[in-house]
């Protein structure tokens, strides 16, 4: 795959991502134009995520389905406009959330997008091919909290919804023009049968290992992003969204930085650089702990995470689909069910926590659920030398007895 097809690909993800995060610094006037009350505005971004995670479930395993990977990214784009277009003209609250639970439903093209790269790529090239088109996904949860704050104090929230639509839309012919078509020899009987396979997954303990990985990683992530802004618009910064939002870039910087990772899982480092990144990552929150002093700090600590978070994520995904080559979209879809749990955790602990304890306990708290993830790595990730091989071997024969190997690793 070319490096112009994979930076399509991330586009794609990152525009995916930014419909359903579009929303979270803009919510006051959205919900004063919308008439939702302030004490239920949050429910703005609920829906998108439940949506989201209802696409997970029922969407996402069709494309072990079908033959044709492409149809079905440039068909989920095209419904992800329609949804984010309606929300765009929404007059009403019921009708925006209708639009934010479409387009957050398939968003999940994310998903089918990282699944084609997997199958598409030739084994030497995978992990870096996984890598720049998830930095897409990153860019698009931090590209948002930029562009939603400029786009929304020249002409309002709605345009925001125009620019990702109108966006959604004119990628889907490109993706069907551009990407080359898939090699495919394994193909399920049914929907049915996709499903079971699917809720199967979950009782698979390399599966499992990396999904707890996933759930801790991110829930340390959301720690973060989801309360930044709380003490950032307080005392002694005073900051606005719009400085609030240019964190964001911090954010990009690490997780550009981070592209990297996938050569470093075509080189068979996948399970080191994983417990390093995790181990970094407890290191960032010494650095992002110090925000009430020292903004530079800050924004090292949260390059260093957003970088540590990359390199983990994109391990995880580099490890799932060897190892179950068979069915990527079912295997990147059930894995990431535990981020968006994780990320739903992180978001709901920190300004809790914030709330009690201030910026030290959210601190304390994304350390420790990153402390979480290297426990579970170093238990039932990270031993044993062998996982690289076995898991090349997995990528050559694929089937059950390869993924026991790998659970042994």
């Amino acid at each position: 795959m070319d490096v112009w097809r994979r930076l399509l690909l991330a586009v794609v993800c990152g525009v995916a991502v930014a419909s359903v995060y579009a929303a979270q610094p803009v919510l006051a006037p959205m919900g004063d134009s919308l008439g939702i009350p302030a004490g239920q505005v949050g429910w703005i971004v609920s829906i998108g995520q439940f949506g989201y995670l209802a696409g997970l479930v029922l969407l996402v395993p069709l494309g072990d389905m079908v033959t044709n990977r492409r149809r079905l990214i440039a068909g989920h784009l095209v419904v992800t406009a329609a949804g984010l277009a309606l929300t765009s003209l929404a007059s009403a609250a019921w009708m925006a959330f209708a639009g934010l639970a479409l387009a957050g439903m398939f968003a999940v093209v994310v998903q089918t997008t990282v699944a084609y790269v997997a199958s598409v790529s030739p084994p030497a090239e995978r992990g870096r091919n996984i890598g720049v088109v998830t930095s897409g996904v990153v860019m698009g949860i931090l590209g948002a909290r930029i562009v939603t704050g400029l786009l929304a104090e020249q002409w309002g929230w709605r345009s925001i919804y125009v620019v990702l639509a109108v966006l959604a839309l004119g990628l889907a012919p490109l993706v069907l023009r551009a990407l080359p078509p898939e090699e495919r020899s394994h193909r399920p009987s049914g929907y049915r049968q996709v499903v079971v396979s699917f809720g199967a997954l979950f009782g698979e303990r390399l599966f499992l290992t990396r999904g707890l990985i996933a759930f801790f990683l991110f829930a340390s992530f959301g720690t973060l992003w989801s309360g930044l802004s709380l003490p950032l618009s307080a005392a002694p910064w005073h900051f606005g969204e719009t400085q609030i939002g240019m964190f964001g870039v911090a954010g990009l910087a690490g997780a550009l930085g981070a592209a990297r990772a996938g050569r470093w899982a075509d080189a068979g480092r996948t399970v080191p650089m994983a417990g390093f990144a995790l181990a970094l990552l407890i290191v960032s929150w010494a650095a992002i702990a110090q925000l009430p002093w020292a903004l530079w700090l800050l924004i090292v600590g949260v390059v260093v995470l957003d970088f540590a978070v990359q390199v983990v994520h994109v391990s995880n995904q580099h490890v799932l689909t060897s190892a179950y080559a068979e069915r990527t979209s079912s295997v990147i879809g059930g894995y990431m069910v535990f981020y968006s749990l994780g990320s739903a955790l992180g978001a709901a602990a920190t300004t809790s926590v914030f709330t009690s304890s201030g910026w030290a306990g959210s601190s304390i708290l994304g350390a420790g659920f990153a402390a979480c993830a290297l426990i579970v790595w170093a238990v039932g990730g990270g031993r044993g030398s062998r996982a690289p091989k076995l898991l090349s071997e997995a990528v050559e024969a694929p089937g059950r007895e390869q993924r026991q190997k790998a659970e042994t690793a």
